[in-house]
């Protein structure tokens, strides 16, 4: 623990802080933040050699993570505190601004807001983020009988799905958002329909049936749901069926993969694959290439499904062949190495290869948890925002529509935190 960390310590807890180490330091730390008026400037690096040894079921966080969760959690909290649901959910943070830019609660990022305090709930132990939790999660029940969209997932399992987890509480809500997913599934197909971009004036106005790679990552609220009460266990299947699609199709020969999958909703069949966030159809988005890993990854425990554990194995073959230590925070697209990074993109795939290390074991679990490990060190020490509210910098939304290039973004911090979950709880997904 740093020295402003034990300060901290010191000033908050009013002369009654006592000598912690490693996690533990991290955990009552980070609580004590979470409640303190403190400042939040970014905290000096860790040494990136204690991130070096090979890591393996119970090496602690990288230091250099430990170092910083106290600042995610007090940026979090002054983030939760001050602002209003009511106004818009946080979004993303343009470089050298000091606020949040917000989109209202039907926005696919409205979850992830809650979704990070229910995770600093269970990282700190701290009870006083489940009232801030409750408030941010309570206005996405409005979103729940949505069958416009895929993003339910990402709006509500991140938010109710989590407070279920937590508290019990919200399982009606659970139940219906993934009633109005399960909609959009098409047994031709085979999958569910990202998108209704049927005569859009762009590229998208001919894709009658697209199935972005993003929509894997939808499939855990199925499966969710599919187990509360009320639920329908055909939901598991929809999602597992949904991702053996995917897995046939937006993923390549070599385990890279396509943004987009098109479909002939008449006949089911696979018609090409595309992009809208990647450079070019043939190219390979580096947020896609997370999200393979991490949806693959989901729902082969799910499911228990070996085509989709293996599935998960080579799209993070893929990442890892494409990045290496120190360099494992890739470009918005891999054939762009030489513009602006996506720290969103890195954290998503560390929590995926975090999951994936779990179910595989052996020689490749560790694999993947050591590129983890490298992957959250190298945003903790060169990626973390040196102000402002959004943890870290350098995320990419949109690069092809000039959309969120090089900035904080709320996302990025979620996956973050849920890589450091589930670095001591891998199978609590």
């Amino acid at each position: 623990m740093g020295d402003a960390a034990v300060d901290a310590t010191t000033r908050c807890s009013a002369g009654k802080s006592r000598r912690v180490t490693g996690v533990a330091a991290v955990v009552l730390v980070g609580a004590l933040l979470a409640g303190c008026g403190q400042g939040t400037p970014a905290p000096d690096a860790a040494d990136p050699a204690a991130s070096s040894s090979v890591a393996t079921p119970g090496t602690p966080l990288p230091a250099s993570v430990t170092t910083v969760l106290p600042t995610a959690y007090q940026r979090l909290a002054m983030s939760a505190d001050q602002l209003d649901p009511a106004q818009g959910y946080p979004r993303s943070v343009d470089k050298g601004a000091t606020t949040w830019s917000t989109k209202p609660v039907s926005d696919w990022t409205s979850g992830f807001f809650p979704g990070e305090m229910w995770l600093a709930r269970e990282l700190t132990g701290d009870q006083a983020w489940t009232a801030r939790a409750q408030r941010w999660t309570a206005p996405i029940a409005s979103q729940v009988t949505r069958t416009d969209t895929h993003d339910l997932g990402f709006v509500v399992d991140d938010s109710f799905g989590d407070q279920v987890q937590a508290t019990g509480q919200g399982t009606d809500h659970v139940v219906t958002a993934a009633r109005s997913l399960a909609t959009r599934y098409s047994p031709k197909v085979h999958a569910i329909k990202s998108w209704d971009t049927e005569g859009d004036d762009d590229q998208r106005g001919t894709w009658r049936f697209p199935v972005i790679i993003d929509t894997t990552m939808n499939l855990e609220l199925l499966d969710r749901a599919a187990g509360l009460p009320g639920g329908d266990p055909a939901w598991k299947d929809i999602a597992t069926q949904h991702a053996l699609t995917a897995s046939k199709t937006n993923m390549r020969p070599d385990g890279s993969i396509a943004h987009v999958a098109v479909f002939d909703p008449g006949t089911g069949a696979f018609v090409k694959r595309d992009t809208w966030q990647g450079a070019a159809p043939d190219s390979t988005w580096s947020r896609g290439q997370g999200w393979a890993i991490h949806g693959f990854a989901a729902q082969a425990r799910a499911a228990d499904n070996p085509e989709l554990r293996a599935a998960a194995r080579k799209a993070a073959d893929w990442w890892l062949a494409h990045t290496a230590p120190g360099n494992r925070v890739p470009a918005w697209d891999f054939s762009k190495p030489a513009e602006e990074r996506d720290t969103s993109a890195a954290a998503v795939a560390a929590s995926g290869l975090l999951d994936l290390a779990d179910q595989v074991g052996g020689a490749d679990g560790a694999r993947y948890r050591q590129a983890a490990g490298e992957t959250l060190d190298e945003l903790a020490t060169k990626d973390v925002a040196p102000s402002g509210p959004a943890l870290l910098a350098h995320a990419t939304g949109g690069k092809p529509q000039d959309d969120e290039v090089d900035v904080g973004i709320v996302y990025a911090d979620y996956y973050f935190l849920e890589a450091a979950r589930r670095w001591s709880v891998p199978a609590r997904t």
